[in-house]
């Protein structure tokens, strides 16, 4: 399929207002596929806008893209892009990572095999998290330093989990719990089984299992049979956290924990503001490059439907 890609160069709080203005954007044409990042390591002021269309970019698609910057916005470039799976091609060749007690690394790259390090090989595929973004390498370190504070955990939820890694590293460290992982990509579903298979992680509906399944957010009836968590895990963006906050919390057991991931630290106010709403507090949090990592705690006072394996029916076992 051929590709083309928009570029706007802007200063980084320009590029930054602009990724916020397209969260905002109810009716933004799911094809337009947006990030922002900086031009280069030694330029960390300068900042790029990309947008990539499964199509030439028309008169609406420009204008979509130019309204994200207001009044002002900067000149766009245009290209068409060859014929590449740009989400594998970028992750191709990514060096390994070491995250708390972690260490992912591609198949490219041998295990470490080291005492109190659990390796993941998760190769580039066509789904979100290898580890080697910051958001995705700061979970690991904050599940680690939750697991070292005395977090119990036996009911666990992935939200959002693309290749499984975070749902792996929370059953390596609760390996008796109760976990479900889920995407809102169906594509998910293969690139979780291999990654299992690969990392000796058992897949199935029993307690140290991982059940995967496909969902928008936590609209799934197995997601709802098989709760209230504990522990709920999602790492993807701010403006989906800030509507899920109600949710997750609804889910959520009387004093049970939520690591939210995939926001920058400029829209950290924001989400952690909408936790408040829902009866969620902060406990801890770090700054991984310009992402945050926020571990919250329901309120102990709040009141939650309790549901153990056994109480659920058939079809929620299997």
């Amino acid at each position: 399929m051929t590709s083309w890609k928009l570029t706007a160069l802007a200063p980084r709080p320009v590029i930054e207002a602009a990724l916020l203005a397209h969260e905002d954007a109810w009716d933004w044409d799911p094809d337009i596929v947006i990030s922002g990042s900086e031009i280069a390591e030694d330029r960390p002021d300068d900042w790029q806008l990309e947008a990539w269309l499964p199509r030439k970019p028309g008169k609406a698609d420009k204008a979509a893209v130019l309204a994200l910057f207001g009044d002002s916005p900067p000149s766009l470039a245009i290209e068409q892009l060859p014929e590449v799976d740009w989400l594998t091609a970028s992750q191709t060749g990514l060096e390994p990572i070491d995250a708390g007690l972690f260490h992912v690394h591609t198949p490219e790259h041998p295990p470490l095999n080291q005492a109190g390090l659990r390796d993941f090989c998760i190769p580039a595929s066509q789904a979100f998290g290898t580890g080697q973004h910051a958001t995705t390498a700061g979970c690991l370190t904050m599940l680690t330093y939750m697991k070292r504070q005395g977090v119990v955990v036996r009911n666990l939820a992935d939200i959002g989990t693309g290749t499984g890694l975070l749902a792996f590293a929370a059953l390596h460290l609760w390996p008796r719990a109760l976990a479900t992982a889920s995407d809102i990509d169906a594509v998910c579903l293969d690139v979780v089984a291999d990654n299992a298979a690969a990392n000796a992680v058992p897949m199935g509906a029993r307690p140290g299992e991982l059940t995967m399944l496909v969902a928008d957010g936590m609209a799934h009836p197995l997601l709802e049979a098989r709760g209230p968590y504990d522990l709920i895990i999602a790492n993807i963006l701010a403006g989906p956290l800030i509507g899920l906050a109600p949710d997750f919390a609804r889910h959520m057991v009387p004093g049970g924990h939520l690591l939210l991931a995939g926001l920058l630290e400029t829209q950290e106010a924001q989400v952690r503001r909408a936790a408040r709403k829902a009866g969620l507090r902060l406990a801890a949090g770090l700054v991984n490059g310009d992402w945050s990592i926020l571990w919250l705690r329901k309120r102990s006072g709040a009141t939650s439907r309790a549901a153990r394996l056994g109480q659920l029916p058939d079809w929620a076992r299997h």
